[in-house]
């Protein structure tokens, strides 16, 4: 059922993306074994090959129903391929006492996923000209990115982290230029879209929350845990304040004004690119707030409240912040055409603390990048606009 205009994210849309962002709780721990800078970049890849697969969907849930007739059932089909793709993220590059193959698996319901949307966004467009052929134009990188996941699948090791990486190029890279030759995708319902986006979104920040509590365990009778504990809940807060409260709001009146072709480009660059780094911070802040209350309760050996993170946890925690400010900026950028000077010298601010943080108890660490979100908080809510706001 082809959708319009009014068209609204349904309950089963959001039921989707719970088993997504489960697959982002996976990288977390993935890349917690311990932090390594290794991990960081293997993270960040599987993290990237699953951000450009789900928002694959998000574009299919705008074109179509999703919670209906066979389009439902192709969509149980990929939640099972996610499903199956989180549980094998932790061993993804073991080779060593396995009965199953964790890498291949990954690989093969990634291609599930994938294969699964160009199949599903056929079925729906049969009186789309336009649309199919764009998604037999797709289909060549998309088979082609597939070769090397496979290969990398089975030799491991660098050879497997590059060759995944390529898949990326290949498959998201080239589909962006064929994209952009035929004019843009259309986006049929932009409230729709903005909604899908800001969703997901929020249920990332839970994931970061969850971090929190797996970092912490059963040791919470000590005042240094529970302080590192609001921090985080209050650096959580705050780059909720800084995406839900000056920005969605703004970038989806934006998209509901544009014209075909600027919608199209809001869509593929605001939000698909803006909140792949918006995510990928979510996912690295997790990871640094898991590793300071993992240090501050102790719960590990040579870990104390008095003593600093290692180099990749400290990356993870200050370049989450980095990461998440950068995609608001080109989220901004390329929906309301807009950046505050403020806002982008809040991430030079981060940026050039982070090589101090190591120096710093884990706990001062965290206090000093909560003091630089909420920084930014108060001073946009000090100059924020209501009336610019509104139009």
């Amino acid at each position: 059922m082809a959708t319009d205009s009014t068209h609204r994210v349904t309950a089963f849309e959001i039921f989707f993306d719970l088993v997504w962002v489960f697959a982002l709780i996976r990288i977390d721990s993935f890349m917690a074994q311990p932090p390594t800078l290794t991990l960081l970049v293997r993270g960040l890849v599987l993290l990237l090959l699953l951000w450009f697969a789900y928002q694959a969907y998000s574009w299919l849930g705008n074109e179509a129903r999703v919670d209906v007739g066979l389009v439902r059932a192709g969509m149980f089909v990929a939640m099972a391929a996610i499903f199956v793709a989180a549980l094998a993220i932790p061993d993804a590059w073991q080779r060593a006492d396995q009965t199953v193959d964790t890498a291949l698996t990954l690989a093969v319901a990634y291609i599930v996923v994938r294969g699964g949307n160009l199949v599903l966004l056929y079925y729906v467009s049969a009186g789309d000209q336009h649309l199919r052929r764009w998604l037999r134009l797709l289909a060549i990188p998309a088979a082609l990115s597939w070769i090397p996941l496979i290969i990398g699948a089975m030799l491991g090791g660098t050879a497997q982290t590059l060759l995944w990486a390529s898949t990326l190029l290949i498959v998201d890279g080239v589909s962006s230029r064929i994209t952009a030759s035929f004019g843009g995708r259309l986006v049929r319902s932009p409230s729709h879209f903005a909604e899908r986006f800001g969703l997901v979104l929020i249920i990332a920040l839970g994931e970061s929350l969850i971090s929190v509590g797996a970092g912490v365990g059963t040791n919470v009778a000590h005042w240094p845990v529970l302080i590192a504990a609001l921090l985080s809940l209050i650096a959580t807060g705050c780059l909720w304040w800084l995406y839900f409260e000056n920005a969605a709001a703004p970038a989806g009146r934006a998209l509901a004004k544009g014209s075909n072709a600027e919608r199209s480009q809001m869509a593929d660059g605001g939000y698909v690119l803006g909140h792949a780094l918006l995510i990928a911070g979510i996912v690295y802040l997790a990871l640094g707030l898991n590793r300071v209350l993992t240090h501050v309760a102790g719960n590990e050996p040579g870990t104390s409240a008095g003593l600093p993170l290692h180099w990749p946890s400290i990356i993870a925690l200050y370049g989450g912040v980095v990461l998440y400010l950068a995609g608001r900026i080109v989220f901004l950028r390329l929906t309301v055409k807009q950046v505050r000077p403020a806002q982008v010298v809040a991430n030079v601010i981060a940026l050039a603390l982070l090589p101090a943080a190591p120096y710093l108890p884990a706990l001062g660490a965290l206090a000093l990048l909560t003091a630089v979100l909420v920084g930014l908080v108060g001073y946009e809510r000090l100059t924020w606009d209501p009336t610019a706001a509104a139009r």
